[in-house]
């Protein structure tokens, strides 16, 4: 393969935007400081056009299915599946931490820290209980659904659109023709928007580098290095077993979303590439309704890679600043973070919010973590977060293709097919 036809693949042509950042941050940190925007324009773009991109594969999807009884059992099958393998997340994030003990040793004097590092993360932070978390899930109003740009809202309302739409029978398919025709251009927005996924990568890692500098990095090395080894471990022993029982390889499956694994690093959210997924899941052989229930939802309830995050972050704030937890108490904080872990935004620094609300929510009989600890780790979350966000990546994708596996939605042979026809392409 020539160097021309290199780049003109869209995961080069992000790691170069990757690299070209970090040395401007290097090397000239204020200005690359300031390019922040660049990132944050393109996460804008990407979630301008995922609302529609669910209600009209949801409902095409469901009105093609036409089993309502279908719909409320893959919705119990997904719970199960969601509560059972982030819990397990959060399980090992926990062993690995109290095993390796990133925080031991610092003694951190929280009194030499300026907490005003940690406010512009925490602006918008709200700890949510369970019943306020479920209310929100139904929006005040169909227009209200899309425009808040929230996937937990806009997907309750399709689903109940779908299932109306379901029980028109022939009537409805005018209108599905109409909405496929929709997703069709909805994805050639998506292909065109991504085409700036490059800059973004750039501008999104040369401020960190600028921001912080290379010496933050250096300091966390413990924390980072755990993080990142949990994340790939759970990706290769959990993820990889259950695919391997839906009959699909582990690393055949991130060669074909290698270019979504990409970009996700550098926008460090797995939000701009769900439209992306939807349609490589479907063309591996998952089930279209499947497909659009199961993935959206999996970006409030399924988040491995925020599971892991939460566990080794609260634990490492308490190892830092010798804060000691009981047994018992690191459970109660296991299972406030089940619940917690639940809702957390899959954008740039949703998982950081959901720490503090984690925190902010520990009783003193729980051990009462200084919320304020959060300064340690501050000038790494967004490092952290391009581990989790590709951790969420491939779990979401794994779920779809487990679930759809589950409820007889998943075709091995087209998925054997298309997995050889993107090795070839790749070369």
């Amino acid at each position: 393969m020539n160097l021309r036809a290199l780049l003109r693949h869209l995961y080069v042509q992000v790691v170069l935007g990757i690299l070209a950042g970090a040395l401007l941050g290097w090397l000239q940190p204020e200005f690359a400081a300031q390019l922040k925007p660049l990132g944050d324009a393109f996460i804008r773009l990407i979630r301008m056009v995922v609302p529609l991109i669910i209600f009209t594969t949801v409902v095409v999807g469901m009105a093609a299915m036409g089993d309502l009884k279908r719909v409320g059992r893959i919705g119990l099958k997904s719970f199960i599946y969601f509560e059972g393998v982030t819990t397990l997340a959060l399980v090992i994030g926990w062993v690995v931490v109290k095993w390796f003990q990133p925080g031991a040793g610092m003694n951190a004097d929280l009194t030499t820290f300026d907490p005003k590092d940690v406010q512009p993360y925490l602006a918008t932070a709200k700890p949510q209980g369970t019943v306020e978390f479920l209310l929100n899930i139904i929006p005040n109003s169909a227009v209200g659904a899309f425009a808040h740009g929230e996937i937990l809202p806009v997907l309750f309302f399709s689903v109940l659109f779908g299932a109306a739409m379901a029980g028109a029978g022939e009537a409805n398919k005018p209108v599905i023709h109409a909405l496929e025709r929709i997703s069709d251009a909805l994805m050639k927005m998506v292909g065109m928007i991504l085409k700036l996924a490059p800059l973004a990568a750039f501008g999104a890692t040369a401020y960190t580098i600028g921001k912080f500098g290379l010496g933050s990095l250096w300091a966390m090395g413990r924390l980072m290095a755990c993080v990142y080894l949990t994340c790939a471990c759970f990706v290769i022993l959990v993820l990889g077993i259950l695919l391997r029982l839906c009959g699909v390889g582990l690393w055949s499956f991130l060669r074909y979303i290698r270019d979504e694994i990409i970009v996700v690093l550098g926008a460090a959210s797995s939000e701009p590439v769900l439209p992306r997924m939807m349609a490589k899941l479907e063309k591996l052989g998952c089930a279209r309704p499947l497909v659009g229930m199961v993935l959206p939802a999996g970006y409030s309830f399924n988040l491995d890679g925020t599971s892991i995050y939460l566990t080794m972050g609260a634990l490492f704030i308490a190892q830092a600043t010798n804060t000691h937890l009981t047994f018992a108490q690191e459970a109660g904080l296991l299972a406030l973070c089940v619940v917690t872990s639940k809702g957390a935004a899959a954008v740039v620094g949703g998982a950081f919010i959901t720490l503090q609300a984690t925190l902010a929510s520990m009783t003193p009989e729980m051990g009462g973590i200084p919320v304020a600890g959060l300064v340690l780790i501050v000038g790494v979350d967004r490092l952290l977060s391009e581990a989790r966000a590709v951790t969420n990546l491939i779990g979401n994708g794994v779920a779809t293709i487990v679930i759809s596996h589950w409820e007889g939605g998943f075709d091995q042979a087209q998925a054997a097919r298309t997995l050889a026809e993107a090795e070839r392409a790749n070369g």
